[in-house]
C-alpha cells in the first residue's frame, strides 16, 4: 500500500541493532544476525556512549570531578566500546553477514537511538531486554519504551540470550488496527520462513467473548484466504497473562503484537498490556506500529 511507514518482512533490507556491551543485548545482537542470514540483511550495529558532564550541574553536597578526569573516562570508555564494536564486526564476518558498526556520543539514548534510525531509516530496530525480576517483570525500561513509542518501524524485543526462531509465532489481537498491521506481519513472516502461526484474542470478562471469537473467526478467514494454516485460542482473563500462558504452553518463539491496543490507558506513548508481555515473555516479541497513510 502506497504512504506506508510500517516496513514488511518482505523487504527486510537494513536492521539497526544497539548494544550497550553487557550481556543483556547478547541476544538482540545474535537475532540481528540470524536474521541477516535468513533475509540477507545489512546490519548496522549502534553503541551510545552517555555522557556524564557532572561539572556542568555543581552540587555542594558532592564531590567534584574535574573537567580533565570525566574526559578522561569518557575516552575510555569509548576506547572500550570502539573495540567491542570491532569484535562484534568480526564475529559477523565469520557469519557471513555484513556487519557496519556505529559509535554514538550523547546524553539521551533513546533520542540518539531515533536519530541514528532517521539516518539508516531501518526496516526493523532490535534491543535488548533486561532481566525479569520486580518491576522488570512487569515493565521495560524507559529507553526500549520510548523507542517503540516514537519509531516509525517494528522493533524487536529480545531477553537476554533468548534465541530467535520462528517454528512457532504466536499473534495477539484485539481487534484494533494496531493488531491489524501485527497480523500483516505475522503473516508475511510466515509466508517467508515457514513454521506454524497461533493466534490469540483475551476476553477480560465472559460478556467479551463473542467480540474476541470474531476476531479470531475474522483472522482464520484471512489465513484460509492466503494457504496459511492457523490455530486460534480465545481466552477469558488479564491480557497480558493470557498470552505469556500460552506463549509458554506452546513454547512459541516468537509473539507479535501491536504497539497499542484498543482499550486501555497508555503508558510512554505505548499500551499497558504491550508493555506487560514485553517485560515477561519468555521469547523475543515483535511491537508493530499502525500503518499511518
Amino acid at each position: 500500500m502506497s504512504g506506508e511507514t510500517r516496513i514488511s518482512f518482505y523487504r527486510l533490507e537494513k536492521v539497526l541493532v544497539c548494544t550497550d556491551h553487557s550481556p543483556f543485548s547478547r541476544g538482540a545482537f545474535n537475532a540481528a544476525l540470524s536474521l541477516a542470514r535468513a533475509f540477507g540483511s545489512k546490519v548496522h550495529l549502534l553503541q551510545i556512549v552517555e555522557l556524564f558532564p557532572f561539572y556542568e550541574f555543581p552540587q555542594p553536597d558532592l564531590v567534584t570531578i574535574s573537567p580533565q578526569l570525566t574526559q578522561d573516562l569518557l575516552n575510555l570508555r569509548e576506547t572500550a566500546a570502539r573495540e567491542y564494536l570491532e569484535a562484534c564486526k568480526n564475529e559477523a564476518a565469520q557469519q557471513g553477514v555484513d556487519l557496519d558498526t556505529r559509535l554514538r556520543l550523547g546524553t539521551g539514548i533513546y533520542g540518539e537511538i531515533l536519530e541514528e534510525a532517521q539516518e539508516i531509516k531501518p526496516d526493523l530496530i532490535i534491543l535488548g531486554r533486561r532481566g525479569r525480576t520486580g518491576l522488570d517483570r512487569l515493565m521495560m525500561g524507559s529507553v526500549t519504551a520510548r523507542v517503540i513509542g516514537h519509531s516509525p518501524c517494528p522493533v524487536l524485543v529480545v531477553p537476554r540470550e533468548s534465541p530467535l526462531t520462528w517454528q512457532k509465532i504466536l499473534l495477539a489481537s484485539d481487534g484494533s488496527p494496531y493488531s491489524a498491521a501485527a497480523w500483516e506481519e505475522a503473516l508475511a513472516l510466515t509466508r517467508r520462513l515457514g513454521g506454524s502461526l497461533l493466534a490469540v484474542s483475551v476476553a477480560r470478562e465472559e460478556g467479551e467473548l463473542p467480540v474476541a471469537e470474531e476476531i479470531v473467526n475474522h483472522l482464520m478467514k484471512s489465513a484460509n484466504q492466503q494457504g496459511i494454516p492457523l490455530e486460534t485460542h480465545v481466552i477469558i482473563g488479564q491480557p497480558d497473562d493470557a498470552i505469556i500462558q500460552i506463549a509458554l504452553k506452546n513454547q512459541v518463539g516468537l509473539i507479535i503484537l501491536g504497539s497499542h491496543g484498543r482499550t486501555g490507558f497508555k503508558r510512554l506513548l505505548m499500551g499497558s498490556v504491550t508493555e506487560r508481555v514485553i517485560g515477561q515473555a519468555p521469547c523475543p516479541v515483535l511491537v508493530v506500529p499502525k500503518v499511518i497513510p
